[in-house]
């Protein structure tokens, strides 16, 4: 059998080649005739599917309802918010014909579904009692980057949930929106094992139409900071142009507050791009769908054995989701290669010599060490090394991730950090103008400000009182 195509290039050399390489022979994805547009594979699918789960559980229980809204949007929908459609347009891919019949009016593929939803949130609301009014919906969008795409990372269509909640007062809008961040916070660390810089967006970065926008931001090993994921704060900037009103308790007609926040498939790139390595990519225990792999040693005479008893392993510790692997036309060299490079979090070894001792080895993939485990032993031993592995993820992360940010006091500063592939922690007043300023002379734009943080003194950059502590960085 021929060597596993395995991984050629090292990770810190040459970041690029390495992600592409690692989520094609992981088989992740496969491109699809239009640019920009991914076919999602089962094992890039299923990662997904872990997610939407852990998250949308955790939605339902605050009392979150799940609907979904038509992909089209009629034009005078997307126009109603001017700078909402002005943020959106460049990215807007629209319908025109239905066979050779030009429409009266094109339509819009959702790049996002504020305008559509709510149009009906517009009908459906009448009185207080009817608020709050908490609606997410799990869907793709199209928004036709004219970047150059990169797998999960930016793609021109991608899967998502968007959340769009209606509240009565800006007090209850404004808690939402921070409860909606820990949420975020908690899914990337908890179940990715990826830590997040919390914070608000600057008035430049914030969601077209919004109030505010807070987000969740990381570090790549190429030195780019991510997006994870957003909660914006809407205020009244929706409810007005599209007549979203309520009678309040003393029958007063009032305009609602309102909120949208979500996550998508960008967080799986995220993820593989923070843990893998050269051998391939690295699940964390709690999103990986099959938490061990058995893998028996196969001789012509003990064969039969070994099958029985890893097949009695499998059923044994069926609560991981074992995959079984006794595939007779591979090496066992082979298998060990294919399911490192698919992440799979340990890996249990079983011969005809470890049936006589009555135990396996156990390999951790995070670390590739090795380790005899009494048969009698092996589920205590498996779910604790999981839980291990996952603290090692985040907390190898989290290294990685405060050992790249440093305190700039100055332009030329932030330039060093951001040449050196860091973020900058910056002083920083704020303004747009002076954002604009920084993104010339350094290529890095502002990631977000961190929560109850003022700036002291003078601005990094300029000469205006510093308002916030902002993390500045190169981004995708």
């Amino acid at each position: 059998m021929a060597k596993q195509d395995g991984i050629t290039v090292k990770k810190d050399e040459n970041f690029s080649e390495w992600y592409t390489q690692v989520i094609l022979k992981a088989d992740l994805i496969d491109y699809s005739k239009v640019s920009g547009c991914l076919v999602f594979k089962p094992n890039s699918y299923s990662l997904w599917e872990e997610a939407q789960s852990y998250f949308d559980k955790k939605i339902k229980k605050d009392g979150v309802k799940n609907v979904y809204f038509p992909l089209l949007i009629p034009e005078k929908l997307l126009t109603k918010e001017s700078e909402h459609i002005e943020g959106f347009s460049p990215e807007v891919a629209w319908v025109t014909h239905t066979g050779d019949t030009k429409l009266s009016e094109r339509l819009a593929i959702r790049p996002t579904s504020e305008t559509i939803m709510y149009d009906s949130y517009s009908k459906w609301i009448r009185s207080w009692k009817d608020l709050p009014l908490r609606y997410n919906q799990w869907c793709s969008v199209v928004r036709w980057e004219f970047k150059n795409p990169v797998p999960f990372l930016r793609t021109r269509e991608f899967l998502w949930q968007e959340g769009h909640t209606v509240f009565a007062t800006q007090e209850e809008s404004k808690k939402e929106s921070h409860k909606i961040l820990e949420f975020y916070t908690d899914l990337f660390e908890k179940l990715y094992a990826v830590p997040m810089l919390k914070g608000m967006k600057s008035e430049k970065e914030k969601f077209a139409g919004a109030d505010y926008s807070l987000s969740v931001e990381t570090i790549l090993p190429n030195g780019k900071a991510i997006q994870g994921a957003t909660s914006h704060g809407l205020g009244q900037n929706f409810s007005k142009p599209f007549n979203i009103k309520f009678l309040d308790k003393n029958e007063k007609s009032q305009y609602a507050w309102q909120n949208s926040w979500g996550f998508s498939t960008r967080s799986l790139g995220i993820m593989l791009a923070v843990h893998g390595d050269e051998k391939g990519i690295v699940l964390p225990p709690k999103i990986a769908p099959n938490k061990i792999v058995i893998v028996p040693i196969l001789f012509t005479k003990t064969k039969d054995e070994v099958l029985k008893v890893s097949k009695e392993l499998a059923k044994t510790l069926k609560k991981y989701i074992p995959i079984h692997d006794d595939r007779e036309d591979y090496s066992a060299g082979w298998k060990f290669n294919e399911w490192e490079l698919k992440g799979i979090p340990i890996r249990i070894e079983l011969g005809p010599k470890d049936i006589e001792k009555k135990h396996v080895v156990l390999v951790r993939r995070d670390t590739n060490e090795k380790k005899f485990v009494k048969m009698s032993d092996l589920d205590k031993e498996i779910s604790s090394t999981l839980t291990d592995i996952q603290n090692n993820l985040f907390d190898k992360a989290k290294l990685f991730l405060d050992n790249s940010i440093g305190e700039a006091d100055s332009i030329s500063n932030l330039k060093k950090l951001v040449n050196d592939k860091k973020i900058g922690k910056v002083n920083w007043c704020g303004s747009v103008e002076c954002e604009g300023n920084i993104k010339e002379k350094t290529g890095a734009k502002s990631l977000n400000s961190e929560f109850n943080k003022v700036g002291k003194g003078k601005c990094f950059a300029c000469e205006s009182n510093s308002k916030f502590v902002t993390y500045f960085g190169k981004s995708y």
